[in-house]
């Protein structure tokens, strides 16, 4: 899928330890982006110190709630223990990760085709 120029991007920063009870603050605020029209959501993880499953289901969650819509979800700037947990789960087979914010926004500017 190209990016077309008319994408509506949402840049999502949590912080700290992302768990249950934010996990599930977080996926309500997917739920409002998606329905206030965000067609492509990046979840940018430089913040958060540690995440634990549920954190990645809620992850997981927002991931069909965005594609149900017809948008895109990506992540970036994922410490080693998140990476380590995308990875466990086979998580970085289905998320495109990018390494931060800026590489994100390169992909976006050449709209090079992001799956």
């Amino acid at each position: 899928m190209k990016i077309s120029m008319s994408a509506v991007v949402k840049i999502i920063q949590p912080d700290g330890v992302f768990d249950g009870p934010k996990g599930s603050q977080f996926r309500q605020e997917i739920s409002k982006l998606v329905d206030n029209g965000a067609n492509l959501v990046l979840l940018d993880f430089q913040d958060v110190s540690f995440m634990d499953s549920s954190g990645l289901g809620a992850v997981v969650l927002s991931l069909k709630t965005v594609r149900a819509a017809g948008g895109q979800l990506f992540v970036c700037s994922l410490n080693d223990q998140i990476r380590m947990l995308f990875e466990l789960t086979s998580m970085d087979r289905v998320f495109e990760i990018f390494a931060n914010r800026e590489e994100f926004k390169k992909a976006m500017k050449s709209n090079k085709e992001i799956h």
